[in-house]
C-alpha cells in the first residue's frame, strides 16, 4: 500500500510500505477509500515537532 511518509521538515514521499496484518483476535484491517491529513501533521510536515525522519503521516 501507499503512504506519505515525512523525510524532512517541508520534504514528503508518497511510498509503498507493507500491507497491514492481523495480529491480535480484536484486530481489524479497514480498506481506506480516501484521506487527508491534519492539523497536526502539518506541525510535523514543517518542522515544529521533534518528528524522526520515517515516521508517516496519519494518525486518525
Amino acid at each position: 500500500m501507499k503512504a506519505v511518509v515525512y523525510k524532512n521538515p517541508f520534504e514528503v514521499a508518497v511510498e509503498n510500505v507493507d500491507d497491514p496484518t492481523i495480529k491480535h483476535p480484536n484486530d481489524v484491517i479497514v480498506r481506506i477509500t480516501s484521506s487527508c491529513i491534519c492539523g497536526s501533521d502539518l506541525h510535523m510536515y514543517e518542522g515544529r515537532t521533534a518528528a524522526e525522519p520515517g515516521i508517516i503521516f496519519g494518525h486518525e
